[in-house]
């Protein structure tokens, strides 16, 4: 009878040791009925980049690269001043744009002045800087619809595309600010530094040059609005 039982014993463990291991030895804890479920986690969305053209828009104050051929005609000065860095010389300059060319006037004046006394641009030697003035001023940066671009660049021939210099004035055309040239439809920054050095660059005294070499840098004022000849575009005097 003992052995019997024994036996039965023996019968019984190896079932239920066999039991916990089909199983497992470590079961999953199960959740009581009614439990509140896990608070979803919120998934984050990454800020889009904004595109290079737009940011480019925005340091140049343009609202819309679409251009009408005419403005108002009337010039807004952006009030207030910037000191010019400490040069030899230092020449006044008031920034004007004509209403209705969709450029914010104030951001468009911040992009003249400091492309003007940046260390590349005409004060790279220490000869020369541009402090801003809402005043009278020797040296007028004027952007302008092209119908008034060809109106103040008379008698020369800007054609409604090109920018120009005319006596105390640095003409630039509003849709070439908009919209630049195929050369530097992938920089249109670059192309607009390069047309304020280069019509400030006239009122200087400067005259047209041309590409010195395939491959070479641009000369500032090259007419690089009109193509390149070979040569590698450039915004600077002093590159």
């Amino acid at each position: 009878m003992q052995a019997t039982r024994s036996a039965v014993l023996v019968a019984t463990a190896t079932v239920i040791v066999s039991l916990l291991a089909a199983c497992g030895s470590d079961p999953e804890p199960t959740a009581p009925a009614g439990a509140p479920a896990p608070a979803a986690q919120p998934t984050r969305t990454p800020t889009p980049a904004v595109p290079a053209s737009v940011s480019a828009d925005r340091l140049a104050g343009l609202r819309d690269r679409v251009v009408p051929p005419t403005g108002t005609g009337r010039l807004v000065v952006p009030p207030g001043s910037t000191p010019a860095p400490r040069r030899a010389r230092t020449v006044p300059v008031r920034v004007e744009v004509e209403q209705g060319v969709h450029v914010d006037p104030a951001v468009f004046a911040t992009f003249v002045t400091t492309t003007l006394n940046d260390p590349r641009s005409w004060g790279h030697d220490g000869s020369v800087g541009f402090a801003r003035t809402a005043g009278d001023a020797p040296l007028q940066v004027v952007l302008a619809s092209p119908a008034t671009t060809d109106r103040f660049c008379a008698p020369l021939d800007t054609n409604a595309a090109l920018s120009c210099r005319s006596g105390p004035r640095a003409v630039i055309n509003a849709a070439r600010w908009a919209n630049g040239t195929p050369e530097y439809a992938s920089d249109l920054t670059a192309y607009r530094r390069y047309v304020v050095n280069h019509e400030v660059g006239h009122w200087l005294g400067h005259d047209h040059v041309t590409c010195p070499g395939r491959g070479r840098p641009a000369p500032v004022m090259q007419q690089q609005t009109l193509g390149l000849d070979g040569c590698a575009r450039n915004s600077w005097p002093a590159p």
